[in-house]
């Protein structure tokens, strides 16, 4: 089915991707409105893009600032250490404003909900099988929100990334700030398992590129799909890294116990525990319905770690915090 185009997108949220999201419409001459809770951004927007404040938990809001838009991007969330409480409400406030609405939701989600696979790549069709609090809220979410497309509420599509990496990606446990301060400082960085394993990852730019693509095919609608990644390694991650930077990235692996100690004063390490089956076994995404259904674009990884160490080089050098 050939994909249909829209003009007015809002998106809910102005993190990494809801901004990475923001740059690729905007170039493509749709007009974006981003919402977060200050309706401030600390970076200068494109001519047509507008920032709004706005309180997703109250879903006359939600339906008010989605009622002048054909699609809606759904890229806001709670602090990590608050997914349980504070999430599935805020989900459920989404629904309920956009079931007053004709606008199409596209969620941004990632692989949680599946729990360990024993090192089987990952499939839509896996079962939900998460133990832990933070696997369950994202599988809690993952079926409120196709059970509102079942019902007809609102039509809703699911891409799921892996871990990220890439400009703006500042916060991620592996790839973030805390790594490239210490590449660019010649200090060892923090592995968690074996970096040696297979590991799938998500360039920033890429999964905001296939979020737009499944925003425009009506065939994509009311399922989750595996958005195209690049398995490679941890190690040959750091390798890359290391090569765009220009200094070889050394390392130092963190057990468990080390983990512990360091999420004393790092809360997103400490938050780290629950998904460290992540790195002690093969960790691969099996995205072969995507590819089969709508091709795939991705950047090359040499050409994408460039591209990170350059942001990051910059975003040290003079830090720059996204707004929530």
């Amino acid at each position: 089915m050939a994909p249909f185009s829209y003009s007015n997108a809002v998106i809910f949220g102005a993190g990494q991707v809801g901004m990475t999201l923001m740059e690729q419409l905007a170039v493509e001459g749709v007009q974006v409105t981003l919402v977060n809770r200050s309706g401030k951004v600390k970076e200068a927007l494109p001519a047509d893009v507008t920032v709004v404040a706005g309180d997703l938990t109250d879903p006359a809001t939600v339906a008010r600032l989605a009622r002048s838009a054909d699609v809606v991007f759904e890229t806001a969330q709670p602090e990590y250490t608050e997914w349980p409480e504070r999430w599935p409400p805020l989900v459920r406030s989404i629904i309920d404003g956009m079931a007053q609405t004709n606008a199409r939701l596209v969620f941004v989600d990632n692989l949680y909900m599946y729990g360990p696979t024993h090192g089987r790549p990952i499939r839509e069709d896996m079962p939900y099988a998460a133990d832990g609090p933070k696997g369950k809220t994202r599988a809690a979410i993952a079926t409120m929100l196709l059970d509102a497309h079942a019902a007809g509420k609102v039509k809703v599509v699911i891409g799921r990334a892996s871990d990220f990496f890439g400009p703006r990606a500042t916060d991620t446990a592996i790839f973030g700030d805390r790594f490239f301060e210490a590449v660019f400082a010649g200090k060892p960085v923090d592995t968690f398992g074996d970096v040696n394993l297979p590991h799938t990852y998500t360039y920033v730019p890429d999964f905001a590129r296939a979020l737009i693509t499944l925003s425009r095919h009506e065939e994509a609608y009311g399922r989750a799909w595996h958005v195209p990644n690049t398995t490679v390694s941890t190690a040959e991650m750091m390798r890359l890294f290391g090569e765009a930077a220009g200094t070889p990235v050394k390392s130092r692996k963190v057990n468990r116990l080390m983990l512990s100690m360091v999420g004393l004063f790092v809360p997103i390490v400490r938050e780290m525990k629950e998904m460290l089956y992540e790195f002690e076994e093969a960790y691969v995404v099996d995205d072969s319905d995507f590819r089969a259904s709508f091709g795939a674009e991705l950047t090359p990884l040499p050409e994408a770690a460039a591209a990170t160490v350059a942001w990051f080089r910059q975003h040290l050098a003079t830090p720059m915090k996204q707004a929530a």
